[in-house]
C-alpha cells in the first residue's frame, strides 16, 4: 500500500511539471503572439508619421489627450511593451499597458463597430483576453522575469 501511494505521490510531481513547463509554453507563445500583432502596428505608424498624426487628428479620438501626444502614446506602447512581452521582461505590467492601448484603440475608433467584417473588432478581443491571461498569470518559466526571480 505505501509503495502505491508514493507512486501517486511522483506522479503528482511529474505532473505538476509538465504543467507547469506546458503552461510556460503556452505564455510564450501568447507573449510572442499578442506582442506581435501590435509591433507590428507601432511599426507601421512610425514608418509614416505625417499619416499617423493625421489619423489621430482625423479618425481616431482618444478622450482627454491632443491627438498628438495619443500618437506619440500608442505608437510608444505598440512597440515598448511588445518587447518587454517577448523577452518575459516586466510581463504583468507590460500585458496591463498593452491591454490599456488595445482598449483606448477600440474606444477612439468607433468605426471598427461598423465595419462589414466583425474580425476587425473580434481581433482587439481576443487580444485583451489574451493579455488578461497574461496579467492574471505571468511570463512562466521561459522568461527574464522567472531567471531574475531565482537570481
Amino acid at each position: 500500500m505505501e509503495s502505491i501511494l508514493r507512486l501517486h505521490r511522483d506522479l503528482i510531481r511529474y505532473d505538476a511539471r509538465i504543467t507547469d513547463w506546458a503552461g510556460s509554453l503556452l505564455s510564450l507563445a501568447i507573449r510572442l503572439f499578442v506582442g506581435w500583432q501590435f509591433f507590428k502596428a507601432g511599426m507601421v505608424k512610425l514608418s509614416d508619421w505625417d499619416a499617423t498624426l493625421a489619423l489621430f487628428q482625423v479618425e481616431y479620438h482618444v478622450p482627454l489627450l491632443p491627438p498628438a501626444v495619443a500618437a506619440w502614446l500608442g505608437a510608444s506602447g505598440e512597440l515598448v511593451f511588445p518587447v518587454l512581452l517577448a523577452l518575459g521582461l516586466l510581463t504583468r505590467p507590460a500585458a496591463l499597458g498593452l491591454f490599456v492601448v488595445n482598449a483606448m484603440a477600440v474606444l477612439s475608433y468607433p468605426a471598427l463597430f461598423a465595419f462589414e467584417c466583425p474580425a476587425a473588432i473580434n481581433d482587439h478581443f481576443y487580444w485583451g483576453a489574451l493579455l488578461l491571461v497574461l496579467v492574471g498569470f505571468g511570463a512562466g518559466r521561459i522568461s527574464l522575469d522567472d531567471w531574475l526571480s531565482r537570481k
